[in-house]
């Protein structure tokens, strides 16, 4: 696809699994519908399904977009069992294929005018047994967003992060800190710290939601420049 005819897209990856990767997604599609019309949200690939055979993160992604597509384009890979994705593909009898989830972010970014495609997992996390999420953030080449779980730990992993995608050459658009642990002690010093260390602009930092609510996140959160 041209650049000219692509629209404007992301893709947020985070420091670990549970940490509130996709409310940040949400939260940032709350921010894009201000300005765009038709906003979507992707998962890729996504492991761990509901009764209905969907998602929850999916689910979430879908209700915070403004754009209805097909679900081969914006959850190429639902998987049932709730692993790491290489090992829930092979449990479900197939493979993860990094040119069938360009085709369809191709597709969606030339139908909508502004895309978040959430990543799975941490940065690094194995999609097969010789690619991971890095290799999916290559082909797709699009900036990076790292949404950092504020908890203890925290620094190491976000840095180790942000080294990572670096050395994958992508850029880093912007960080987003997630409060997953209310408790947690010296929050703020680490954030300051993170803003100090980090190679690229705070987007925000979304605080402790009793109940998740990406609309009222987005209020804590700016879209990168």
């Amino acid at each position: 696809m041209s650049g000219a005819a692509a629209c404007p897209a992301w893709f947020v990856s985070g420091t670990d699994t549970e940490i509130g990767k996709t409310l940040a997604s949400c939260a940032l599609l709350h921010r894009l519908r201000r300005h765009h019309a038709r906003v979507v949200g992707a998962k890729p690939v996504a492991a761990g399904l509901d009764a209905d055979g969907v998602n929850g993160d999916v689910r979430c992604l879908r209700a915070a977009s403004t754009l209805r597509v097909d679900a081969a384009l914006d959850n190429p890979y639902a998987l049932p069992l709730p692993a790491s994705p290489h090992l829930a593909a092979a449990a479900a009898g197939t493979r993860i294929e990094l040119e069938r989830i360009a085709t369809a972010v191709d597709a969606l970014r030339a139908s909508a005018d502004a895309l978040i495609v959430e990543g799975v997992g941490g940065f690094l996390v194995p999609l097969t047994d010789t690619l991971d999420g890095g290799d999916l953030a290559q082909r797709l080449a699009l900036p990076v967003i790292l949404v950092v779980g504020l908890r203890l730990g925290c620094l190491n992993h976000a840095r180790l992060s942000a080294e990572a995608i670096a050395a994958r050459g992508l850029p880093l658009a912007g960080w987003i800190g997630s409060a997953v642990d209310p408790a947690m002690a010296l929050r703020d010093a680490n954030v300051d710290t993170l803003r100090a260390r980090l190679p690229a602009p705070c987007l925000g930092v979304i605080p402790h939601l009793p109940q998740p609510d990406p609309a009222h996140a987005a209020l804590h959160l700016e879209l990168p420049r």
